[in-house]
């Protein structure tokens, strides 16, 4: 079950990863994502689609750009659609990403639709004692990046 009590905070940084969702390059087989780090109220990174070198997620750009990766421990992920469960490139999926590194929260704008694969990153983030807030208010500003696919 998702959290539904978002706080101003959540509305900031939700904001502000969707600022970085329009930064992402649109391309026909991929979603333009946007993701903010933030722990004690302070952005630790940001990271959008495509952003680093290796065909990147925004969370797993926001993360690769930490001077080391222990620092998420206990960190809020803030990003613009659910992470994903499923990789067709191969790469790492980023909800193992976000497991693995002690991520304590999770705020998302919107769910992965199933154009490409059925994403599970909800439950698997929850199955590890992850919170997730979902911002329903936000998620067609979420969905605007990504508007040359879900249209």
């Amino acid at each position: 079950m998702t959290n539904n009590y978002i706080s101003s905070d959540d509305l900031h940084f939700m904001k502000l990863a969707i600022e970085q969702a329009n930064l992402s390059e649109p391309v026909e087989t991929a979603y333009c994502v946007g993701a903010v780090l933030v722990k004690d109220s302070q952005i630790l990174s940001t990271g959008y689609s495509r952003e680093l070198e290796g065909n990147t997620h925004a969370e797993e750009c926001a993360l690769k750009k930490l001077h080391d990766v222990k620092e998420a421990k206990g960190a809020i992920m803030y990003t613009t659609m659910e992470p994903c469960s499923k990789r067709l490139s191969g790469n790492k999926p980023c909800v193992e990403r976000i497991v693995e590194t002690g991520i304590k929260k999770v705020v998302i704008g919107m769910k992965e639709p199933d154009n490409f694969v059925k994403c599970e990153g909800i439950s698997i983030l929850q199955a590890n004692g992850i919170e997730i807030v979902n911002i329903p208010e936000l998620e067609e500003e979420c969905k605007k990046p990504s508007k040359h696919i879900l249209n």
